[in-house]
């Protein structure tokens, strides 16, 4: 279970795949379920965010929002994986998805920040909690071979269907508990594909499956440090999109079409980068994704917010950004024993956790310094830090670009051949110790 590609072989590859006929049946409910509290999620958070600007909220309240859903997070990722040990996946998810319907209706019927801020607490512990029931349960599905290709296809249905949310905020008024109350109804009949598929394959819980942070962080270093990163930059990306609009002057149509490009840019890359990850060094995949996303933050800047280069710029910024989530999750996986897959789920998701609560408290600094070129500089500094971590982890562990034979590359990675040897030339060490 050690991170060290010249000596061992990942941990999860002599795990067998399952058909694609066999996935589809094991996880459609899954996906059915997500895509609705997603949908559900993006309208309300973008509600929610509009309708705190239009109240005149400071921007360290607005920013507290998003840090008390990520404090959340902490609390759901613990909380679920021993409710799934005590009572399964599927009991798990049709709770808390209970839980958060009630809850998203609740903000709607008060204006007290400080409601707000202890509601967005329990959302965060719902989320997160569905995030590692839906992450544990494709994990133990899916073999190294496909498992970059499995993730990013729920990556890519939970950002997809995130934005799809975001843009139907137009046709609500964000100081109305009308779009609260439509968001509440939709992840309420989200429990319903899961809970009734009969298909459904849940993998066995393991016992005595625990796996703490020092221990994860010592087998993977880099999956567990370049998570931490993630979700520093994916808390200011993402948890500040909407604010930063808003700001400059927006309406709320045109703030969720902005907001809703970022999820839409994600969804559309997710299967291709992340498929060419499963062909190529996973590390290398995500610099140069890391590296696209600078260069689009640096010509946010150089646009009006206003055109429709502005929305082709968040469309390419997501579609860089996004796909860094499920790619660090896959090359964790990739090192982790099939016993301490839902340990390794649960801690994932605390990293990130951790990171989405604080980054939104960076970036709203950056915000109230910098003013309009605060949010794109926020985003260039946090994905500078995941390059300069990767680029340091990819010197200390050196690993073969692809161990597949080039007839056996997929067309995604051969698209990526060119900018990731360049990538794995420029940070060669030229001596080894």
């Amino acid at each position: 279970m050690t991170e060290h590609p010249d000596t061992a072989a990942p941990s999860g590859s002599s795990h067998d795949a399952p058909d694609r006929r066999g996935i589809f049946l094991a996880t459609w409910g899954l996906f059915v379920g997500l895509a609705l509290i997603l949908g559900a999620g993006g309208l309300f958070s973008t509600l929610q965010g509009v309708r705190a600007e239009l109240d005149d909220l400071p921007t360290i309240v607005s920013a507290g929002l998003s840090t008390a859903y990520y404090a959340g997070f902490l609390i759901g990722s613990r909380f679920a994986l021993r409710a799934i040990g005590q009572v399964g996946h599927i009991r798990v998810f049709a709770t808390l998805g209970s839980l958060l319907a009630a809850v998203i209706v609740f903000v709607g019927l008060t204006d007290s920040p400080s409601a707000w801020i202890a509601l967005r607490v329990v959302t965060g512990v719902c989320f997160a909690g569905l995030y590692v029931v839906a992450e544990s349960w494709l994990n133990g599905i899916a073999s190294n071979a496909f498992r970059g290709r499995l993730l990013s296809t729920y990556s890519a249905i939970v950002i997809g269907a995130f934005g799809a949310g975001q843009l139907l905020v137009a046709g609500f008024d964000a100081r109305s508990a009308t779009g609260f109350a439509v968001a509440g109804a939709i992840t309420s009949l989200a429990v319903m594909p899961v809970a009734m598929s009969a298909q459904a394959a849940v993998p066995h819980v393991e016992e005595h499956s625990s796996l703490s942070m020092r221990e994860l962080a010592r087998a993977v270093p880099t999956g567990a440090g370049a998570m931490l990163l993630v979700g520093f930059a994916h808390g200011s990306t993402i948890g500040l999109a909407a604010t930063h609009a808003t700001r400059e002057g927006l309406g709320i149509g045109r703030t969720g079409l902005l907001v809703a490009c970022l999820q839409l840019g994600g969804m559309l890359s997710n299967w291709p980068i992340n498929a060419a990850s499963d062909d190529i060094d996973r590390r290398i995949v995500a610099v140069v994704i890391a590296i696209g996303t600078i260069a689009m933050a640096l010509l946010f800047m150089r646009v009006d917010i206003t055109s429709s280069w502005a929305l082709l710029v968040m469309l390419g910024l997501g579609a860089m950004s996004s796909p860094l989530y499920a790619m660090c999750s896959a090359y964790t996986n990739d090192w982790i024993e099939a016993e301490h897959l839902n340990a390794a789920a649960s801690q994932l998701v605390m990293l990130y956790g951790i990171g989405a609560m604080v980054g939104p408290l960076i970036a709203s600094q950056f915000m109230d310094v910098l003013g309009a070129t605060g949010y794109p500089w926020a985003v260039v500094t946090m994905h500078a830090a995941i390059t300069l971590f990767l680029v340091y982890r990819i010197r200390a562990w050196h690993a073969p670009l692809t161990n597949r034979p080039w007839s056996e590359v997929g067309l995604p990675a051969r698209a990526f051949f060119v900018p990731a040897t360049i990538v794995a030339l420029g940070t060669r060490r030229r001596r080894r110790s």
